[in-house]
């Protein structure tokens, strides 16, 4: 007896049931175009891609070698005793300055830029970069009393106060100071002026990263951060940080927000400052003449034997001095250069008559 359903008889679909309509497109007859590869088209193109690439680099290289750039490492040498000290951590609480001087042979022209650089400092490990609580830096005050567990071990003190701002991250902030000076030709030493504000990206300072909200016109930063604790490695309460300037304290920090922004490479720099050049003799630049930093050495970095330095840099309209790119083009169109002189020799030898190569 055949089988039924719902009490009909069962209807076998056959083979070509699911067979795909009868179209141009479900079939696969729609119309096509294959390139034919011929020396004629291939060996152009190749030889314009090198010639692009190549000057492509020249072009990069010439802007980069362009901007001027200095390095002053202050890991040791003249802050040796600095060095030393930060070893003993019983001795975190006292504060140590050193100074470096250095050189500048060629004045740099047009806005100059302040980085701090650290050496083997990886911030690009997940669990540091985990160990933050994102929902605290932007004000909520959930988030402030009751930390997210992947700030741990960093969420709180020994007597169980939260920690604002909690983790890892901001617990190893930066936290050396500098003040630059200047000494030309027959005039006094003079301080050079930073812009310290400004360099937080806009998003990150206006968005990103918010001060809890205050409940009353009467009621400070301090009030509002009560009942939590600051950081194990700080010095200072996160409200605390620049008391002078409401919009730069707090979780609204710049020098906080600018660390905050992990960097990819263990090798890496972070802009500290931005010459003001509203004031004479700095117009113009940085003047040649001799330079001195005067250092506030806190951050140690013996524990990831690490190294510490000051760059001072000019920009163009590609960046700092960074050879990688222009350096890459012009490997990358030197190769394809070489390609293509040998595809146009084996194509000479071979196929210019039209002879088939494999005879």
């Amino acid at each position: 007896m055949a089988p039924t359903i719902m009490g009909k008889p069962e209807v076998n679909p056959g083979p070509l049931a699911r067979r795909p309509d009868n179209s141009a497109f479900k079939q696969q007859r729609l119309p096509a175009w294959s390139p034919m590869l011929t020396a004629n088209t291939v060996l152009p193109f190749f030889y314009g891609m090198a010639v692009v690439c190549i000057l492509l680099g020249v072009w990069l290289l010439i802007t980069v070698n362009n901007t001027h750039q200095h390095k002053v490492d202050y890991t040791q040498g003249s802050c040796d005793e600095c060095f030393e000290m930060r070893k003993d951590r019983t001795k975190a609480d006292q504060r140590c300055n050193c100074t470096v001087g250095f050189r500048i042979h060629d004045a740099f022209k047009g806005d100059v830029f302040f980085y701090y650089g650290l050496i083997n400092f990886h911030q690009n490990l997940r669990q540091y970069m985990d160990s933050r609580d994102d929902g605290q830096m932007t004000g909520r005050k959930a988030h402030l009393k009751n930390p997210s567990p992947y700030c741990k071990p960093f969420v709180a003190d020994q007597n169980g106060l939260p920690i604002a701002p909690c983790g890892a991250v901001a617990n190893s902030i930066f936290n050396d100071s500098f003040t630059l000076f200047y000494t030309g030709e027959g005039s006094p030493k003079v301080q050079v002026p930073l812009f310290r504000k400004g360099i937080a990206w806009y998003t990150d300072k206006n968005v990103k990263f918010r001060n809890p909200q205050v409940d009353n016109k009467t009621q400070t930063l301090a009030q509002v951060f009560e009942g939590t604790t600051r950081p194990l490695f700080w010095q200072k309460p996160v409200y605390d940080l620049d008391p002078r300037d409401p919009n730069n304290n707090g979780f609204i920090n710049e020098d906080l927000i600018v660390w905050m922004r992990e960097a990819a490479f263990p090798n890496f720099k972070k802009l500290y400052g931005v010459l003001d050049r509203t004031r004479k003799p700095f117009k113009e630049g940085l003047p040649s003449g001799n330079y001195s930093i005067q250092i506030f050495y806190n951050f140690p970095v013996q524990y990831f034997r690490g190294g510490k330095e000051v760059i001072l840099s000019t920009i163009s309209w590609f960046g700092g001095q960074n050879r990688f790119l222009p350096i890459a083009y012009l490997v990358t169109g030197s190769l394809i250069l070489l390609l293509a002189i040998l595809l146009t020799a084996v194509w000479w030898k071979f196929g210019k008559n039209g002879q088939n190569m494999e005879e």
